[in-house]
């Protein structure tokens, strides 16, 4: 018996990879060709103002099957996801970041598990979540603990770079977080709708080219304001889905 092998859509959020796009673009085609003959690599480049988005066309014009988008201002990582995410024609959506955490030969361990546990959403986890530094990894602790403790949400390092989910679940949600907190609505959505959900620890390889904001003092504020506001328009729905919990 032979196995449909699904279309699959790469997106890269992009902000001044000009180090980094190049080899993500690269192992992205590499792994994901021996995977389909149907795939797509979108970059959503969020206002570079290095040499990323000059990278990236010449990548797109190497490959049909690459392809550009660009923001006149920067967006955040909300904004690039959202338009990534709409830009998406393929059975399965991938994101993941452009400086590359984890080895995308891992993809393909994700799309053999959401087949055999026919689950809708894969969100991978760290094995190791210290190699990031004391700092980040403090914050990563503490808001895993919050969103667990505000949200009907049992997912290990739900802002990973890593979310494998079917067409559908994009079809399902609408999603308007303009920051990081975009993963986490997304897993929040998605359990809220029924998606099932499936983890998987992968080993995460902390970046050491280019600059990461992530972790800047406007990024977190910006996530517990989105996070607030979230749990405030959600309330609802949240103690419906926890009053019909087992």
């Amino acid at each position: 018996m032979t196995t449909k092998r699904p279309s699959i859509s790469v997106i890269y959020p992009m902000f001044n990879e000009e180090e980094n796009i190049e080899h993500a673009v690269r192992f992205a085609e590499a792994v994901v060709t021996d995977m389909t003959s149907d795939y797509e690599i979108l970059i959503v480049n969020d206002a570079s103002t290095d040499r990323s988005a000059e990278i990236a066309e010449a990548l797109a014009r190497s490959n049909p099957c690459v392809k550009i988008f660009h923001h006149e201002r920067n967006l955040k990582l909300g904004g690039a996801l959202r338009t990534g995410f709409s830009k998406a024609t393929k059975e399965l959506v991938f994101y993941c970041d452009s400086d590359l955490p984890v080895d995308l030969t891992e993809l393909k361990r994700a799309v053999h598990i959401m087949d055999f546990t026919r689950s809708d959403i894969i969100s991978a986890y760290r094995f190791d979540r210290t190699a990031e530094g004391p700092i980040r990894t403090l914050y990563s602790v503490v808001y895993n603990l919050l969103v667990r403790f505000l949200f009907p949400l049992r997912v290990k390092d739900i802002n990973f770079s890593f979310k494998l989910f079917k067409r559908e679940v994009l079809d399902n949600i609408a999603l308007e977080a303009e920051g990081s907190f975009i993963d986490a609505e997304l897993l929040i959505k998605g359990k809220l709708h029924g998606f099932k959900i499936v983890q998987f620890g992968v080993n995460y390889f902390p970046r050491n080219r280019g600059t990461s904001t992530l972790a800047s003092p406007d990024v977190i504020f910006k996530i517990i304001r989105e996070l607030v506001s979230f749990r405030m328009k959600m309330r609802h729905e949240i103690r419906t889905a926890r009053a019909s919990a087992p």
